[in-house]
């Protein structure tokens, strides 16, 4: 049931932060996506691992969806703080993401070459759907698209090894790396 509930919330908080981004409100999404993740980790076994995991996701997609900002690859409607960089929106779908890793996409933390195809895949058409709704536009979908489908089918892949790392549903949360005294 805890599988389906968050697919739910994470399908219900794209469309919150899209459409609300499409609409003129792209702090809806925000607002979305702080409840979501605050209910999320009271479900946590180990809270500060999936904070952990949930603010990595962010950086990662904050980094990313700015360098597609940057070269002009995608345009965001709504949300940008400073020319060039992701909408706000756009980094709590990370956030949202990130959120997903050990509960309803768990099973990629084991399969990383199923989780680049999927991300390959389900990247480009998250945020052409995006761009259907009009929540970002891309100006060069036949450069962007593929390149889309590049990065996604290296991020994800990534952030499921990190999920390892910060399990916050697992029996424990792997330690951080500590300094060995010799």
């Amino acid at each position: 049931m805890r599988k389906i509930i968050n697919f739910l919330i994470y399908q219900t908080g794209w469309l919150v932060c899209v459409l609300g981004a499409a609409r003129g409100w792209p702090w809806a999404g925000v607002v979305f996506v702080l409840l979501a993740l605050a209910w999320h980790l009271r479900q946590a076994d180990h809270p500060q691992a999936e904070l952990r995991l949930a603010l990595i996701a962010a950086g990662v997609g904050a980094t990313w969806d700015t360098a597609l900002a940057a070269t002009g690859l995608v345009q965001f409607t709504n949300g940008v703080l400073i020319d060039g960089t992701a909408a706000y929106w756009m980094v709590a779908l990370w956030v949202l993401f990130g959120m997903t890793l050990n509960v309803s996409l768990a099973w990629l933390k084991q399969h990383l070459l199923g989780a680049a195809i999927l991300g390959a895949v389900g990247g480009p058409l998250a945020y052409l759907g995006g761009a259907k709704l009009g929540a970002l536009s891309l100006p060069d979908s036949h450069l962007a698209l593929p390149l889309l489908a590049i990065g996604w089918a290296l991020i994800t892949p990534l952030l499921c090894v990190l999920a390892r790392r910060f399990d916050g549903f697992g029996a424990t949360p792997t330690k951080p790396l500590e300094p060995s005294h010799v």
